[in-house]
């Protein structure tokens, strides 16, 4: 199967999940952090193409405001949390916190120590309160990044994308491995585990994150003819703690 025959092939799928979502009232939640570059935004869009906007939204929020440093941490992100019958794609997270903000010193250590210890206690009540939870990350090698830097640089309908964050993303590689491994380590659970995707492969990158939503949500009528659920384990696993 083509990639286009078979990305129009699960993009169907999402359709028919969303009409399950919405019937049966679920609520689905899905975070998609990674390296700059990774193909985070990309993924989204290929998500989101065919879906009713009435009950699914893309959440990128900005830098906080004044008002919203003077809140708690996870406050303006609890309000984007999805409804009954609607999906939410978060592009970013409160991750933030775990990886961007201290390697670029936007968040002290007490606020960095404090977030690892709450937002596996968060994610727990939202997944006792039955909002169905993934946790994407899009990885991506140090020259692949680099060059798809450069690429942002001299495109003018791209240059956009280009932020401090982007433009440490190289110089400061090891210090988000870094923080990327302890995020891993402190917050991955059984309720929500960290699903990474090899992104140096963009469209095998899109394929595989849609296929393995749907593949663990029973909606109906799943499947196609041809259309496969079965992950391709050289580009998404689950993290395992190596």
């Amino acid at each position: 199967m083509t990639y286009k025959n078979e990305l129009r092939a699960l993009q169907l799928e999402l359709v028919k999940m969303q009409k399950w979502v919405q019937k049966e009232n679920k609520r689905l939640l899905i975070i998609f952090e990674g390296r700059d570059t990774a193909g985070k935004g990309g993924a989204i869009r290929r998500f989101t193409r065919f879906l009713n906007p009435r009950t699914a939204r893309v959440v990128a929020l900005p830098k906080p405001s004044d008002r919203e440093r003077g809140q708690w941490f996870f406050q303006r992100y609890i309000k984007e949390l999805p409804s009954a019958g609607e999906i939410v794609f978060f592009d970013r997270s409160w991750y933030n916190r775990a990886v961007v903000e201290p390697v670029m010193g936007f968040c002290s250590k007490d606020e960095y120590v404090r977030f690892l210890k709450q937002v596996p206690e968060l994610e727990r009540m939202l997944w006792e309160d039955g909002i169905i939870l993934f946790k994407l990350w899009f990885s991506i090698h140090i020259e692949e990044q680099k060059k798809r830097l450069e690429g942002r640089a001299l495109n003018p309908f791209k240059q956009w994308k280009l932020s401090t964050t982007d433009m440490d993303a190289q110089r400061k590689w090891h210090q988000f491995t870094r923080y990327k491994e302890n995020m891993f380590e402190h917050t991955h659970r059984d309720f929500s585990p960290w699903i990474i995707i090899k992104g140096n492969d963009k469209q095998k990158a899109r394929l595989e994150s849609i296929r393995y939503v749907v593949a663990h949500i029973n909606y109906k009528d799943k499947g196609q003819p041809g259309l496969s659920f079965e992950p391709d384990t050289e580009i998404i696993s689950v993290y395992n703690g190596q």
